[in-house]
């Protein structure tokens, strides 16, 4: 039987993403060792106890020696302090991945402290999540024909490329690749903006409500847990997405204003046959995604 492909995995941040990485991996036979690092010694410890990892490292020199794989799995907003740490312990020939839901702010961190790895740091983005967080929430299952985008560098070698995708695709993932700032464009709008719409609605039932929060969402029904589903998201994670995406989700924040203007002038003008028929334009669509990708 061959040996792994990883000898040694170094997961930093294992949470909801790191951890399922890790269990993914574990179940294909695809690593002897992992370890993990992070800020919590409590998720630390039930990441061991659930299986995850295999040992947990207190320092990056310890963790990262004759590592084969690094995944940088931490809250966006920490990528340029976790890239600083580990800089002068990544060996010659490690490969280095992250999961981040924003791309450019990622790899200007990259270029600023791990110039030297560029060749074999490779930017990725699992489109895959849940509304949990921390290691109780891994799920080995998770990538399973979910999209995983890669944004390569143009310093990437071919063999590092090569090899985040057979790690990804042996999670169940399918790879595209595309250019960061395509990547942080689009995941504003089909991402990074529901969420934000998500916490809005939330807070909306909290602050302009005519009755208290609890009576109104006592009567609430399914499509209001539907909408606001992703609202029970880390509030640290989410912020840190959204400040790092922030220039290209204001203005998607700015145009879905403008659609909510238009609807309230059909509204206010009790144009009914409009309403309608932007209603259908939407469900249309939708339904055209659902067949699509389901």
């Amino acid at each position: 039987m061959a040996s792994p492909p990883l000898k040694k995995l170094v997961i930093i941040g294992v949470g909801l993403i790191g951890g399922s990485f890790a269990l993914a991996l574990r179940h294909a036979g695809m690593i002897k060792h992992c370890v993990g690092i992070g800020r919590s010694p409590k998720n630390m410890q039930r990441a061991l106890e659930l299986g995850i990892i295999d040992e947990i490292a207190n320092d990056p020199a310890s963790a990262l020696s004759g590592a084969d794989f690094i995944l940088l799995a931490m809250p966006v907003g920490q990528t340029d302090q976790v890239m600083a740490q580990i800089a002068p312990y990544v060996e010659d020939g490690t490969i280095i991945s992250d999961v981040g839901s924003t791309k450019q702010d990622v790899i200007l961190a990259a270029r600023t402290h791990l110039a030297r790895q560029l060749a074999h740091f490779v930017p990725s983005h699992p489109i895959a999540g849940t509304e949990f967080s921390g290691a109780e929430a891994a799920d080995i299952h998770l990538f399973c024909d979910k999209p995983l985008i890669i944004t390569p560098l143009k310093e990437n070698s071919v063999e590092a490329i090569d090899l985040v995708t057979t790690l990804w695709q042996r999670c169940g993932a399918k790879v595209t690749r595309m250019p960061s700032d395509q990547h942080d464009r689009i995941l504003a709008t089909v991402s990074h903006l529901p969420h934000i719409l998500a916490f809005s609605l939330m807070n909306h039932v909290l602050c302009n409500s005519d009755d208290q929060p609890e009576e109104v969402l006592r009567f609430a029904g399914s499509s209001f847990r539907d909408c606001t589903r992703i609202a029970s998201s880390s509030p640290e994670m989410w912020r840190d997405i959204c400040l790092a995406n922030q220039e290209t989700l204001i203005k998607q924040i700015d145009t879905y204003q403008a659609q909510l203007t238009y609807l309230r002038t059909l509204l206010a003008n009790h144009d009914g046959e409009a309403l309608e028929h932007a209603f259908a334009a939407a469900r249309e669509l939708r339904q055209k995604w659902l067949n699509q990708f389901s």
